[in-house]
């Protein structure tokens, strides 16, 4: 058996995770609560609508935050992969919560289209401008870890979706106060869950593969397979597994048929460049292999267990 690890963490760059998250966290708290009341006071559906996506802003954050501490614990004996799944699994309960405030919001968004409301702009165009200022902040905070970090970018697309709902709502408290066109209030609630759905789907569909132990969509096997037969001394690559444990760790597990039976330091040699023929040509870097010789088994290249 043999494994190849690819260390990226750094405990001075998480730390920093954390407390960009931290800070998120206060942010938009205090953005939440604000706009609750204001959308109380002035009537405005689309600003009590933002409030609920920023609350679930609060609730994604602290997801992610968590997630981060836990990834950073030791491995244990009855945690042998420690908490590296965190992070995945914040990434898709933070995409569910997405949809799930979308719909919310299809849902009251309908209701006023049938009962449109007088609101009151001032108070809706100050507090939108107020949480595009603190979303703002908070994109830039995560912006540049959302792009190799599943957990992150979850946090991230809360954050930027939310200041782009906020966006919408000044243009709608703008259009609301200037031309009074109510309605429009309804109809930015409706475009702002839309655009969840769509923003949540494709984060949800990936977490859920990684979650379920699919085959990274980047990793051929069949390539794989080529290459590693490619060894004179290999027979035959069988009863393959591939998957991907979080965003840093991508295992591969086979059994591999040898042409002779060779010696156990013969094995280590050949395994050593298995290995760095799949970190470096697929970005693989848990290896493990069972050898064989001369073994009645399976010889198909996927077996279920």
């Amino acid at each position: 058996m043999g494994r190849r690890h690819s260390h990226n963490h750094r405990q001075d760059h998480s730390d920093l995770k954390g407390r960009h998250l931290f800070i998120s966290i206060l942010l938009n708290i205090v953005i939440t609560v604000a706009q609750v009341v204001g959308g109380l006071l002035s009537g405005s559906l689309a600003l009590l609508s933002d409030a609920l996506h920023n609350f679930s802003d609060v609730i994604s954050l602290i997801i992610s935050y968590v997630a981060n501490y836990l990834s950073k614990q030791k491995a244990s004996l009855n945690k042998t992969f420690g908490y590296k799944r965190a992070e995945i699994l914040a990434a898709f309960i933070n995409a569910s919560t997405l949809i799930i405030v979308a719909v919310l919001l299809i849902k009251e968004a309908i209701e006023r289209f049938k009962n449109p409301q007088e609101i009151e702009t001032d108070l809706v165009i100050w507090l939108s401008i107020i949480a595009i200022l603190g979303n703002g902040f908070s994109v830039l905070l995560l912006k540049k870890d959302s792009n190799s970090n599943m957990n992150l970018r979850s946090a991230y697309l809360h954050l930027i979706t939310d200041m782009m709902a906020s966006v919408a709502v000044l243009v709608g408290g703008l259009l609301m106060k200037f031309y009074r066109i109510f309605w429009v209030d309804s109809a930015l609630t409706l475009a702002i869950a839309l655009y969840l759905v769509y923003m949540g789907y494709d984060l949800l569909k990936a977490s859920t593969k990684v979650l379920m132990l699919f085959t990274p969509e980047d990793i051929p096997i069949d390539a794989i397979v080529k290459e590693i037969n490619g060894f004179k001394e290999i027979k035959n690559v069988h009863h393959i597994h591939v998957w991907q444990l979080n965003e840093d760790e991508v295992h591969f597990e086979a059994h591999i048929d040898f042409e002779n039976d060779i010696s156990l330091s013969e094995f280590d040699k050949i395994l050593h460049k298995v290995e760095a023929l799949l970190f470096d040509k697929f970005e693989i870097n848990h290896v493990n292999i069972q050898p064989e010789y001369g073994k009645d088994d399976v010889k198909d290249l996927i077996v279920q267990d």
